[in-house]
C-alpha cells in the first residue's frame, strides 16, 4: 500500500508539473516570457501562486523548462526537414533555411521569445545550447556541400554561425511585437530571399 501511494504521489506531481509547464508555454506563446509571471501561470492552473514553488524552485526554473520544450520542438522540426530532404547539400540547406524561417513566421510571438526576447541568465543559457545545436546541424550540411564541390571552400563552423546569425537578423524586424510596420514583401518572398542569401553566402548561385 505504501508503494502504491508513493507511485500515485509521483504521478500526481508529474501531472501538476506538466500543467504548470503547459500553462507557462501558452502564456509565452501569447505574451512572451515577460508575460509568464508566476501569478498568471498559477491562475491559469486554478491554484495559488505559492503552490508553483512546490514543484519548481523558481520562476526561472519553470521558464527554462518551457524554453527547452519549445526550442526542442522547433529544432526537431528543422532537423527532420533536413534529414528527409533529398540527399543533396543544396536541398538540405534549403530545407534548413526554409523550415527555420517558415516556422518562425507562422509562430511569430513564440519565435521572437525564443530568439530575441531579453531573458534571465538561466534561460539565456538554454538559448545558447540550442543555438549551438542549430549551428552544428548547419555545419554538417555545409561540410557536405564543400566536400561535394557545391559550396566554396570555407571554415564550415564559422560559416554555420554566420548563417544562423544572418537568418535571425533577417527575421528580427518581421517578428518584433514592438515594431508596427507594413511588410515590404509577403512571408513567402522573405523565406525565398533568406534561402537565396544563404546559398550565395556559401558560394552557390541559387537555382
Amino acid at each position: 500500500m505504501v508503494y502504491r501511494r508513493t507511485e500515485r504521489t509521483k504521478r500526481h506531481a508529474r501531472t501538476k508539473e506538466e500543467a504548470f509547464v503547459r500553462a507557462a508555454h501558452e502564456l509565452v506563446a501569447q505574451e512572451g516570457f515577460a508575460g509568464a509571471k508566476v501569478a498568471a501561470v498559477a491562475g491559469a492552473c486554478g491554484v495559488s501562486a505559492g503552490s508553483l514553488y512546490s514543484y519548481f524552485g523558481s520562476r526561472d526554473e519553470l521558464l527554462a523548462r518551457v524554453f527547452r520544450r519549445a526550442a526542442g520542438r522547433e529544432l526537431a522540426a528543422v532537423r527532420a526537414a533536413v534529414d528527409t530532404a533529398p540527399a543533396h547539400p543544396e536541398a538540405r540547406l534549403k530545407a534548413f533555411a526554409d523550415t527555420f524561417t517558415g516556422r518562425a513566421l507562422r509562430g511569430r510571438r513564440l519565435a521572437w521569445s525564443l530568439l530575441f526576447e531579453p531573458v534571465s541568465p538561466v534561460v539565456e543559457r538554454e538559448r545558447l545550447v540550442y543555438r549551438r545545436e542549430y549551428a552544428q546541424l548547419c555545419e554538417g550540411v555545409i561540410r557536405e556541400g564543400v566536400a561535394a564541390g557545391l559550396f566554396a571552400s570555407q571554415n564550415a563552423a564559422v560559416s554555420a554561425g554566420a548563417v544562423i546569425g544572418a537568418i535571425s537578423e533577417a527575421l528580427v524586424g518581421r517578428l518584433s511585437p514592438e515594431v508596427s510596420q507594413k511588410a515590404e514583401a509577403p512571408d513567402e518572398q522573405l523565406v525565398a530571399d533568406i534561402r537565396d542569401f544563404c546559398l550565395r553566402a556559401l558560394g552557390r548561385a541559387p537555382s
